[in-house]
């Protein structure tokens, strides 16, 4: 079992989840968060003047799936997040030793 953590753009969400559900990936949380990456942020005109913006809206997704789904995931959440510029965000992979459901008391390893 993995954990896949993307961090994407606000507004590309509706697709990654459409791109998930056509693979029969379902599950997923969300958590809305600031950062930045390479671009180290914006500039934005504001009232005649320039603003520097830093930290960045994004939001996080953490799926845990199969390790034999991780692939098919992995490009849908690349092929429906990607916009071609920068802040398209980052994917991260890790092991999960295992799950437990807790209203069944069921383990996953």
């Amino acid at each position: 079992m993995k954990k896949i953590e993307a961090i994407v753009r606000p507004e590309r969400l509706e697709r990654v989840k459409v791109a998930l559900e056509e693979i029969g990936v379902v599950a997923l949380t969300t958590t809305e968060i600031q950062g930045r990456g390479e671009q180290k942020g914006i500039k934005l005109q504001y009232r005649g003047g320039t603003m520097e913006v830093d930290l960045l809206t994004k939001l996080k997704l953490e799926l845990y799936v199969a390790d034999e789904s991780v692939d098919p995931v992995l490009k849908a959440i690349c092929d429906s997040a990607r916009t071609g510029k920068f802040g398209d965000g980052r994917i991260f992979v890790s092991p999960v030793e295992r799950s437990v459901k807790v209203r069944t008391g069921e383990v996953f390893t």
